[in-house]
């Protein structure tokens, strides 16, 4: 085509920069990253060790837990785990440190991976989206009504939900739905039926205990529970003297704030409610210190050991 003539290197550049300005531009397919729960469960599939690896059915989604067999003469129970979400059952804040040497106190461990976040989750009957048109309307009478009445001081927000209700509901039915599928597990081991749960996870599983489920336990032992919802949390800290199994509420010095301003709190309502078999602990320090994982387990054997 261009035989008999030679081009520089600018003009060639120019000529490839024409002819690709020239072409139809396609953009590129949208490739949707891999759920971090079956990022989880492909890494635990690989490095842990195979006898420990056992999947469960919760609905039509399968998940992955981690067990462990009682070391012990006897078997005093069963262990559910829960670790806080977006960690592992393998995390250092305590929970891995637990699975593993509950087995010598007698306990076999059954600790299972957690569902994913859905950031984009939406209320199914969504009330604000009903009263956007007459907020509107109200917004379009006040404008011709501003100039006319004085001004009004500010309003300061006090209080923010960092997370909506939509996003929270959404991870706690995935979370009950796993749990209760790690529960019907457990019914075919010896001895009781203890809950330890972190984080966020422990707060639903208390929100869904305080509805008085099927799923009996005897004990439950909460790790740093808290909701990432301010009025949630506000409200969580009632429902934790109304739950039926004896509780063991465990913190940390450096802890969530939200959880540090709600401990007083909390005893308060225990208090008004009577609930004498609640105990609150707090462990100084960081969560991934292996001095406060020794002391986290003395202090979850005791309780068990005075239940029963």
């Amino acid at each position: 085509m261009f035989t008999g003539k030679q081009f520089k290197i600018p003009q060639l550049m120019s000529l490839a920069i024409g002819i690709a300005l020239t072409m139809p531009i396609q953009a590129a397919d949208f490739i949707a990253p891999t759920p971090w729960s079956t990022v989880v469960s492909s890494d635990l599939s690989r490095l842990m060790p195979q006898d420990e690896l056992k999947p469960l059915l919760a609905g039509d989604t399968e998940f992955l837990s981690l067990y462990r067999e009682h070391m012990s003469a006897q078997q005093r129970g069963v262990v559910l785990i829960i670790p806080d979400w977006q960690h592992l059952p393998t995390n250092n804040d305590g929970i891995n440190f637990l699975r593993t040497q509950l087995n010598d106190l007698g306990y076999a461990t059954l600790a299972m991976t957690v569902p994913d976040i859905d950031w984009q989750a939406v209320p199914a009957d969504p009330e604000n989206s009903q009263s956007e048109p007459a907020e509107n309307n109200q917004a379009d009478n006040s404008e011709s009504a501003a100039s006319e009445a004085p001004l009004k001081a500010p309003v300061h927000v006090d209080a923010i939900a960092k997370i909506s209700n939509a996003i929270i509901d959404n991870y706690k039915q995935s979370l009950i739905a796993r749990f209760n599928a790690l529960y019907q597990s457990a019914l075919n081991e010896d001895g009781k039926i203890v809950v330890i749960a972190q984080g966020t996870s422990a707060a639903v599983l208390l929100e869904h205990y305080g509805e008085y489920p099927n799923t009996n336990i005897d004990a439950f032992i909460s790790i740093s529970s808290y909701l990432p919802n301010s009025k949630r949390n506000q409200q969580l800290n009632a429902i934790v003297s109304t739950i039926s199994p004896p509780l063991l509420d465990v913190y940390y010095s450096v802890d969530n704030p939200g959880l540090l301003l709600s401990v007083e709190d909390r005893k308060r309502w225990v208090k008004r409610h009577s609930k004498y078999d609640y105990r609150q602990r707090e462990l100084f320090g960081l969560r991934s210190e292996p001095q406060q994982h020794e002391r986290l387990t003395k202090e979850v054997d005791g309780f068990l050991r005075r239940l029963f």
